[in-house]
């Protein structure tokens, strides 16, 4: 069993990154080569800035080669519940942005050529509970009145057509959703935007940015440093860097996957047919979906834990029994991979992107990070170049989190709270 990332092992390399130290001056320095750094960067190299990319580690090393590689719309959040406590105008507007960020993603793999093996198939949001099927039933009427028709309502008895379990008891049906491999396609967008002209270091962290005084940043590195007219932090957790101010207001969370052997067509027909993505509707809960080589990937909170090499192996042993419990005919399955990587929670689950003391910067996706993330580089490259109004998170206040000022000594606890949480509803 390899601990590493399915996608990273299965990406090519990235051959395109910029030689030589980090120097000289730039239009733009974004900060992060994940999604959201690299998107930022095609988009705004596309308009013609001079544009340098400072990735701390290897280009979609961390949250965007780490995940489910699903694509999915959809709040994170019931939309009855969005729409009660932030209105209906508001709550329709987020709705429409996340599905304008999966169209986002379709439309760059188009663009660039991006052979990733992008499809729509669909997500199914499972109940795990009778009483959470009630709940999805409520929340659908919602949905399919206010910002999303095609979404579909299944029973239990309609749910053998899309999964080979027993242990759910209906089901949300959104179209719109897709899936997609997040290694080839994070590869991909950063070969796009060095095509377009962006400088991309790869192993070149950030550690300090000093404000200039006729305006701009100087942004040191291990590598050197560069001096920019305008700066994008797209850091996610941010855990290492200059970067306190985004710490404090960021809880980086351990998301943990596993991948089976290859399974071939007739096992993964018996227990995904449709190949579409899936999450449960559990606190704590799993998600799963299709490998183009017919894997199962299959990932969840597992532990409130921060990823390691050993953290990761003991949270792979939590979600084999997990997937096991769901798909029992998958005992005596290897499996091949098994890796964690950190999600940038914020406290309310929305995202958080605009300008902080000069600094522009787009992060906290909260888990929905595959699609917005794209989506946000883009929308950043508008926002930078004088268009506030494009950010759909620009009223959204972003206090700190009390107490929080590091690490997050607070896992085990909150945990514990949604273990119950789960066993009581």
């Amino acid at each position: 069993m390899k601990l590493e990332p399915y996608w990273l092992d299965t990406a090519p390399p990235f051959t395109a990154q910029a030689a030589g130290p980090v120097e000289g001056r730039a239009d733009v320095a974004v900060i992060g080569g994940g999604f959201t750094g690299l998107s930022a960067a095609l988009a705004l190299a596309r308009k013609g800035a001079d544009v340098v990319v400072l990735e701390g580690g290897r280009v979609v090393g961390q949250a965007s080669g780490r995940n489910g590689g699903h694509c999915n719309n959809g709040l994170a959040h019931d939309f009855a519940a969005t729409a009660a406590s932030l209105g209906e105008e508001r709550a329709l507007a987020l709705y429409r942005a996340y599905d304008a960020a999966v169209d986002s993603v379709e439309a760059l793999v188009a663009e660039e050529g991006i052979a990733c093996d992008f499809r729509r198939a669909g997500k199914i949001k499972l109940a795990a509970k009778p009483a959470h099927y009630d709940k999805l039933a409520r929340s659908h009427a919602a949905l399919v009145r206010e910002a999303d028709p095609e979404a579909r309502l299944l029973s239990a008895g309609e749910l053998a057509a899309e999964i080979g379990s027993r242990a759910f008891h209906g089901a949300i049906l959104h179209p719109k959703s897709a899936l997609l491999h997040v290694g080839r396609f994070g590869v991909g967008l950063a070969e796009a935007a060095a095509r377009n002209g962006a400088r991309i270091h790869e192993e070149a962290p950030v550690t300090a940015i000093d404000r200039l005084p006729g305006g701009g940043h100087r942004v040191r590195t291990r590598r050197g440093a560069v001096e920019a007219a305008q700066v994008l932090l797209a850091t996610g957790t941010s855990v290492r860097g200059p970067f306190f101010h985004f710490r404090r207001r960021i809880i980086p969370v351990g998301s943990f996957l596993i991948a089976t052997e290859p399974l071939g067509r007739e096992r993964i027909d018996a227990i995904l047919p449709t190949r579409r993505t899936a999450t449960s509707t559990r606190i704590i809960g799993n998600y799963f979906r299709v490998s183009p080589d017919e894997r199962l990937i299959f990932g969840g909170r597992a532990r409130f834990a921060m990823s390691s090499p050993t953290s990761d192996a003991r949270s792979g042993r939590v979600l084999e029994r997990a997937m096991l419990e769901i798909f029992p005919q998958l005992a005596g399955t290897r499996i091949d991979y098994c890796w964690g990587g950190l999600v940038d929670m914020t406290a309310d689950r929305f995202p958080r992107a605009g300008e902080q003391d000069g600094l522009f910067y787009s992060m906290g996706y909260s888990g929905h990070g595959v699609q917005m993330s794209v989506h946000m580089g883009r929308v950043m490259a508008e926002v930078m170049g004088g268009n506030p109004a494009a950010n759909p998170w620009r009223d959204f206040g972003w206090p700190a989190i009390r107490g929080h000022f590091g690490p997050p000594w607070f896992l085990p606890l909150v945990g514990a709270w949604y273990r119950l949480q789960d066993r009581l509803h």
